[in-house]
């Protein structure tokens, strides 16, 4: 039985299905924010919770990079790598929006 994740965070990387990379996710450091989802989650030892994502483009770039958090549905807008230790202890661990960086 597979363990299914208590939130799912979807994360633009400007991906495309050509496999190229274009926009302003990809140059405003979308990837970095990825990565440091991982990190953290990982260091947090929250695996088995929390999946992370890399998404295709969410159509809204000058808002980006765009994090999506669910099962709640919430859309954090212009995230940096600085920004993804507050969305994890106050949302994922917290249960509470980050309402700065809501769109």
């Amino acid at each position: 039985m597979m363990q299914k994740p208590t939130h799912h965070i979807f994360i633009c990387t400007s991906s495309r299905p050509t496999g190229q990379q274009k926009g302003f996710c990809h140059t405003k450091e979308g990837v970095d924010v990825m990565a440091k989802f991982i990190e953290e989650i990982d260091d947090r030892e929250l695996g088995g919770d929390v999946f992370v994502t890399n998404t295709g483009c969410f159509g809204i770039c000058e808002k980006g990079p765009i994090v999506v958090v669910y099962p709640e549905n919430v859309w954090y807008g212009s995230v940096g790598p600085d920004d993804v230790a507050e969305i994890l202890d106050s949302h994922i661990e917290g249960g509470m929006v980050v309402e700065r960086l809501t769109i």
